[in-house]
C-alpha cells in the first residue's frame, strides 16, 4: 500500500465526498490548499456525462472551489479518448446534451444517423422516443455499441432520476445486446484516458470518494490507491457485504490532510 505522502495526483468525486448538495464540507478547502502546498494535483473526476469539462469548473468555481482549466475530468471526454485510440474522425450516433456533443465535434467526430461507425449512449436529458428508437435499431444491427458509464440513476436536489444505466436496461430488453464497451466508473478505461491525455503513471495516483462500487472498484480495478471516506452515501455495513475493499479509509477528507501534512 503506497504512502499517501507520496501520491502526486488525487482524483476526486464529486457530491458526498467535497459536498453535499450545494454545501461545501468544511474539511474540503484545508484539504485542497494542503494539496496546492505541498505541490501536489487534484482533478474532480465524474461518470456525469450531462455537461462537459468546462461547465463543471463554472459551478465549483461558484461554489468557491478553485480549479485548475484541466481540472475536471469526465466520463463524456474520457469516451472521445477512447474512441479517438480505436478510430479517429468516426461517425457516431450520439444520444447525448448539447454539451456532450459540443464535446465530440470538438474531439474530431462527425455525429450523423448514416453510415455510422458506433453507437454512444451518453446520459441523454434531451432524449426523445424517436432518437431511442433509432438507437435500438443501430444496436440490434449490430454497430458497436459504446456507453459513456453505467449509473443507473442520477442524484438531484428532488430525488433520483433515470441515468445511462436504467436506458442500458431498456436497450437490454429491446436488443438483447449489452453494450461493447462502458468507460466511466467503476471501469477502468476513464482513469485509462486521463493517464493517456496527460501522460500520468497510474501508481502515482489515489482515487477518493464516497461510493464503494464506483469510486473504489474504479481503483482497484485500475490499479490505483483508492481512499473511501464516509461523508456521503456508503456505510460501514455496505463495506462489511462488498467484496471491493479500499486502501485507505477516512471520516471525510480531513483524515487524508492529518496523513499528509
Amino acid at each position: 500500500m503506497k504512502d499517501l505522502r507520496d501520491i502526486s495526483l488525487f482524483l476526486l468525486d464529486m457530491d458526498g465526498t467535497i459536498y453535499l448538495g450545494d454545501r461545501v464540507f468544511d474539511c474540503t478547502m484545508p484539504f485542497l490548499n494542503l494539496l496546492k502546498e505541498q505541490g501536489k494535483r487534484y482533478m474532480f473526476l465524474t461518470n456525469n456525462s450531462t455537461r462537459n469539462r468546462y461547465a463543471y469548473r463554472e459551478r465549483l468555481t461558484k461554489m468557491g472551489i478553485p480549479v485548475d482549466e484541466d481540472g475536471v475530468f469526465t466520463s463524456g471526454e474520457a469516451t472521445t479518448i477512447y474512441l479517438n485510440r480505436q478510430k479517429p474522425g468516426a461517425r457516431i450516433f450520439l444520444l447525448g446534451t448539447p454539451s456532450l456533443e459540443e464535446e465530440f465535434r470538438e474531439a474530431g467526430f462527425i455525429l450523423t444517423e448514416e453510415n455510422i461507425d458506433y453507437v454512444v449512449l451518453g446520459f441523454d436529458i434531451c432524449l426523445t422516443y424517436e432518437r431511442l428508437c433509432k438507437l435500438c435499431d443501430f444496436v440490434r444491427a449490430g454497430v458497436p455499441f459504446i456507453a459513456t458509464h453505467p449509473d443507473f440513476n442520477c442524484p438531484t436536489d428532488g430525488g433520483f432520476i433515470p441515468d445511462v444505466g436504467s436506458m442500458l436496461a431498456l436497450v437490454e430488453a429491446s436488443t438483447g445486446r449489452r453494450p461493447d464497451y462502458i468507460v466511466g466508473k467503476p471501469n477502468r478505461g476513464i482513469i485509462d484516458a486521463l493517464c493517456e491525455k496527460y501522460k500520468l503513471r497510474h501508481e502515482d495516483i489515489a482515487m477518493v470518494g464516497d461510493r464503494i462500487y464506483t469510486d473504489i472498484a474504479v481503483g482497484v480495478n485500475a490499479g490505483v490507491t483508492s481512499i473511501l471516506v464516509w461523508s456521503g452515501e456508503s456505510t460501514p455495513e455496505d463495506l462489511a457485504k462488498s467484496d471491493v475493499k479500499p486502501d485507505y479509509i477516512f471520516d471525510d477528507l480531513s483524515g487524508i490532510t492529518e496523513q499528509i501534512r
